[in-house]
């Protein structure tokens, strides 16, 4: 069972504006991260919300919300949020709110090359660069719940190269993440 928990609490500083809500092809930001894991093959989909209008989007798709009272401490704690909900997975999917252009496809193949490999990490990396949605096994659960601070598991990630399986994605624009108002442009 792979857990997909999509990080949506973030105050969106670089962009001025809750750019989860910004629409992207006439449709929320965020509402594009949570259909395309709503129509991929995840097993169970928590959504980590500060603002109530970012929780209504994932009521919308019938997935677990969970209230982030502690986002002013940084990303970690909408992490640790998501894994302590999380059912008992065999692996956790992280997804950020921000990344429009995902689609349940690229989902599926990431979760289907995890599978394969049975390795205990998966980082996709577009145009060589390392991104999301990163999958990592639930054997690390307790380490994840240790991380603190504004950040997410790239520590972990770094910690055990070694247990990671790089998947080159082609099409770099899946990977985009919208923090600034020109990134819009793209």
């Amino acid at each position: 069972m792979i857990t997909g928990i999509i990080l949506a609490s973030g105050f969106s500083r670089r962009m001025k504006k809750d750019k989860l809500l910004l629409e992207v092809g006439g449709m929320p930001l965020v509402e594009r991260v949570i259909k395309a894991c709503w129509e991929s093959n995840l097993d169970e989909i928590i959504l980590v919300y500060r603002r109530e209008e970012v929780a209504n989007i994932g009521k919308k798709y019938n997935v677990k919300t969970i209230y982030n009272a502690n986002a002013h401490l940084g990303q970690s704690e909408g992490l640790k949020l998501g894994v302590k909900e999380a059912k008992n997975p065999s692996a956790y999917m992280f997804f950020v709110g921000d990344q429009p252009f995902i689609t349940s496809n690229l989902i599926n193949k990431l979760i289907d090359e995890y599978k394969k490999s049975k390795s205990e990490i998966l980082v996709p990396f577009y145009k060589g660069n390392k991104g999301m949605p990163t999958i990592i096994s639930s054997i690390y659960k307790y380490e994840l719940l240790k991380i603190a601070g504004d950040k997410g598991a790239r520590d972990l990630v770094n910690k055990y190269v070694s247990k990671v399986n790089k998947i080159f994605i082609e099409d770099e624009r899946l990977g985009i993440d919208i923090d600034t108002p020109e990134d819009m442009l793209l």
